[in-house]
């Protein structure tokens, strides 16, 4: 026999020496069906509880005839016949978190931006392109699609024309205030004519007279937009309306920036132009769409 303070061999097991403070043990995370014996009392059984009885943490073990008996967590145990010191359970690993990205997308974790495709996403302007980027950003990133601003529409047949969309050069071309019989409507006719333009680029719209309206009143705190007469610039009337900077073309700017800080995600937004944006992505993102395809 091993002499006390020991290593691992054949014991008697009724020795003094080997009790529940017998040998140096390794350590196992109690875990459910382990099947253990209790040095002392011989029982044989599966783990099915572990929990604190009277200040005490215990074990229970179920014997093959379904009685289950209950002992203090630590040493004294036989696992396959090797002396081991039962440990609290492992702490489950929570599961991370699925981040929801503004557009309501799930995000995709450390997202090192794809290379950008050829394919674009043109707006009117800066204001139309600071607000798709704050709210499908991420997606737009993760599909290395870039959001270009036109500095307005009037001559969007030229402007497709000089892009040379293809099958792997597609437009998706976001307009303001697009309804029936309007200026931007006879425009958006008339370049979707362009060669080239048939099934590789797609003009939507939204009805808003800008994009600023595109933001839901409530998120700024008011029933609605107010109404700007005719032959006042819709801006800085909007941003004078509004209580906002208006008097130079600076001060809309920071009237602009005002009203997207209120924006945090999608549901700061009207349906009417999320679902545009939405499917203009799809349009882009489509198979055949890129390189790839």
């Amino acid at each position: 026999m091993n002499a006390p303070g020991w290593g691992w061999g054949p014991q008697d097991l009724g020795s003094p020496e080997v009790s529940r403070s017998g040998p140096t043990s390794r350590e196992v995370a109690v875990a459910p069906g382990l099947v253990l014996e209790d040095v002392e009392t011989g029982w044989v059984g599966a783990v099915v509880s572990v929990e604190v009885i009277g200040g005490m943490r215990v074990v229970g073990l179920e014997d093959r005839h379904g009685r289950v008996k209950t002992f203090p967590l630590g040493p004294g145990f036989l696992l396959d016949g090797e002396p081991v010191r039962l440990t609290p359970p492992a702490p489950r690993t929570a599961a991370p978190k699925k981040r929801i990205t503004a557009s309501g997308s799930v995000a995709v974790p450390d997202l090192r931006a794809s290379v950008a495709k050829e394919s674009r996403v043109w707006v009117e302007g800066y204001h139309d392109a600071e607000l798709v980027a704050k709210v499908w950003g991420h997606d737009l990133a993760v599909e290395g699609i870039v959001v270009e601003p036109l500095h307005g529409i009037d001559d969007l047949p030229g402007a497709i024309a000089a892009f040379g969309p293809g099958p792997q050069r597609r437009l998706g071309i976001l307009v303001d205030h697009l309804v029936p019989g309007s200026k931007e409507s006879r425009i958006a006719e008339q370049a979707v004519r362009t060669p080239g333009a048939r099934e590789n680029v797609l003009i939507l719209g939204h009805p808003y007279v800008d994009i600023w309206q595109a933001v839901k009143p409530a998120a700024l705190g008011i029933p609605a937009w107010p109404v700007i007469p005719r032959g006042v610039d819709w801006k800085t009337g909007m941003a004078r309306a509004l209580g906002l900077p208006h008097r130079t073309p600076q001060d809309v700017g920071r009237a602009w920036q005002a009203i997207l800080s209120r924006v945090s995600t999608y549901a700061d937004l009207e349906p009417a132009l999320l679902g545009r944006v939405e499917e203009l992505i799809d349009f882009l993102t489509a198979p055949g769409a890129g390189p790839e395809g």
